[in-house]
């Protein structure tokens, strides 16, 4: 089964892009991502809405990566996809679609969890220098915040989560409360540059160990916003920049507390910030300052590999596929999957 040349074919249905990805061995030859746009008129993902999407979308997207890559489809060593966490109805087309064409190409099947993807999206060939294991991995994305331990590729324990909301739904939300289109958080960081980060106090919950809260948080931000709308109409288009550079400061501290408390307890200073928020510019700003000063070494994957893409899930697929981990036909896409 081990060749020189892997050619592994990456498709990702988890949430609300449809994206396929083929890669040489970790380079990555094409990455096509089509974003459904249908949901911004709800303010959010509509389960429903995204599983008949991606059955419109998946075949010319992974038609399109092929075409990209210049490679035939014959080429293609395995097929790699998402089996879960997300949405199930999404997860199922994409399972199906794979299952189908490793039957059809007669190759094998490889089964990624989503969050590990996000995590081994660093190995993608880049310019920069991969960690050493062990290191610590943030994943902060709109269904997920969760700290992890990372001993070897698929070797991981998680040390601290969410208990309730994600990072990227506190600010998906809060952006919702002032008007802002779906998805808020790149909305909220390019207004934020223009405002006071300190213009406005938010409580920040008080959560034991190495877990995270935002529940508490969108909560405050909603009835700070309502009571000074009732007082003064025109708060939010008056103060739209101090309100955004605010919300967006809390959040970002919340998680930086939590990172420099797993530094402490586990002695570990490699630190890969993973996930759609790693895409946040003062995210990136702090981390790397803090980490400097503690002489840290942080990475990020680049800004195109941080949201929901193909590529992830074709890098986790040659890491498999090198060390014959291989899936059958028998597995089935699931909502809830632990890294």
């Amino acid at each position: 089964m081990k060749k020189h040349n892997i050619y592994t074919l990456g498709i990702e249905t988890s949430c609300d892009d449809t994206a396929a990805s083929i890669l040489l061995n970790n380079k990555v030859l094409s990455s096509v991502i089509s974003s459904q746009d249908i949901h911004k008129l709800y303010g959010g993902v509509v389960p429903e809405l995204a599983s008949r999407e991606h059955q419109k979308l998946i075949t010319p997207v992974v038609n399109e990566a092929i075409i990209r890559s210049g490679i035939d489809k014959k080429q293609i060593n395995s097929v790699a996809f998402t089996r879960g966490p997300g949405l199930l109805g999404s997860l199922l087309v994409g399972t199906s679609f794979a299952k189908s064409l490793s039957i059809g190409l007669d190759v094998p099947l490889i089964e990624i969890n989503h969050m590990q993807a996000h995590i081994l999206s660093i190995f993608i060939d880049s310019d920069q220098k991969p960690p050493n294991f062990p290191f610590l991995a943030l994943t902060v994305s709109g269904g997920h915040t969760q700290l992890v331990i990372v001993k070897d590729y698929f070797q991981m324990e998680e040390i601290g989560r969410t208990l309730d909301d994600a990072a990227g739904e506190a600010f998906d939300k809060s952006g919702k409360v002032i008007g802002l289109d779906y998805p808020s958080g790149p909305i909220i960081d390019k207004l934020s540059k223009k405002g006071d980060p300190h213009a406005f106090k938010f409580t920040k919950p008080k959560v034991e160990g190495l877990n995270f809260s935002f529940s508490g948080l969108k909560t405050g931000f909603m009835n700070f916003i309502k009571k000074k709308s009732l007082a003064n109409k025109d708060f939010i288009k008056n103060r739209i920049n101090d309100i955004c550079a605010s919300i967006q400061n809390t959040i970002i501290d919340i998680l930086i507390e939590k990172i420099i408390r797993a530094v402490e307890i586990t002695q570990i200073k490699h630190i890969v910030i993973c996930g759609g928020v790693s895409a946040n510019s003062v995210l990136r700003e702090k981390i790397n300052s803090i980490g400097g000063d503690n002489k840290w070494k942080v990475y990020f994957p680049k800004i195109h590999y941080s949201t929901d893409n193909a590529a992830m899930i074709g890098v986790a697929g040659y890491l498999k596929y090198r060390d014959s981990i291989i899936s059958d036909l028998s597995c089935s896409a699931t909502a809830r999957y632990k890294i």
